[in-house]
This record gives structure tokens, sequence and C-alpha cells, in this order.
């Protein structure tokens, strides 16, 4: 972790959703970081996030910058994150990855779209997240698709 500390991929302000001070007694102790919330118990909130009339889609650093105050702001820890920007059209994809999973994105600068991902298990929520990207990107219209991942049946 500290090579990901030096590099700057590290969150300077981790939560607490997965800090156990307690060592584990048995298996039964183990806290999975399940989401129980209207009834229903899951592993974590999966949105799917189209940004239509963006702006701001060619620049890696300052996605990275914004994706990772959108994790923190959603209160998730960052693990570390990568981007890769394409030649000629300029096109972002890249991912931070999450003690509670990850944001990643892809954008297409021609055609003024981003496609974005955010899938956060434990007390992280990720429509937080949104707002903050919005700063960024600008939207005319964003479409939020939400999925529970990991549906425990009764």
């Amino acid at each position: 972790m500290n090579a990901l500390a030096q590099l700057g991929m590290v969150s300077e302000h981790p939560s607490n959703n997965q800090i156990s001070s307690a060592p584990f007694s048995s298996e039964d102790d183990r806290k999975d970081y399940f989401v129980e919330k209207d009834g229903m118990k899951f592993a974590g909130t999966h949105l799917l996030v189209d940004l239509w009339d963006a702006r701001n889609l060619d620049d890696p650093e300052q996605i990275d910058r914004t994706l990772c105050e959108a994790a923190v702001t959603a209160g998730a820890t960052i693990l570390h994150s990568h981007f890769h920007h394409f030649t000629p059209n300029g096109g972002v994809s890249g991912v931070v990855v999450l003690a509670e999973s990850h944001i990643s994105i892809h954008t297409w600068p021609e055609r003024n779209f981003a496609a974005v991902d955010i899938f956060m298990c434990g007390a992280c929520d990720p429509h937080l997240a949104i707002p903050v990207m919005q700063r960024l990107f600008q939207a005319g219209r964003i479409e939020v698709d939400e999925q529970r991942r990991g549906r425990v049946q009764p």
C-alpha cells in the first residue's frame, strides 16, 4: 500500500465503513458489509449513469480528480485509480478501485457522452457521487439505472 500512497493513489480521507478494531473470533462474527434497506438485504448498490450533452470529457487527470472526489463524497475508500487517454478522438477510460468496489468511466467527447458505472457496498451512498461528477461534466441530461446487487432471498 505504501507504493500506492507515494504515487498519490490512496485517499487521504479513508472512510471507516470497513474498519474493525476487534479480531474475528469466529466466522459468524465477520461483518460482510451487505446493506439492509427497505426490508431487503443485498451486497451493494450499482448505478449505471449516462451523461448526455456533457463537457470536459477528454482530460484524464481532471476526470481522475473528479471521480476520486466523488468516491470520497459517497463515503468510499480509494485504493487506486488508473485512466487512459485515447487518440485521435480524445476519449478517456478509467477506474477508481475502492475498498467498497469501484467507479469506472468511458467517454466519447465526439458525441458529448460518458458512461459511468458506480458500484458500492457497505454504508456508502453512490448517489452522492453524481452531483460531484455533474460539476465537471455539466451534462444536459443524466440517466440513472439502479440495481441492488447480491440480493439475499428471504
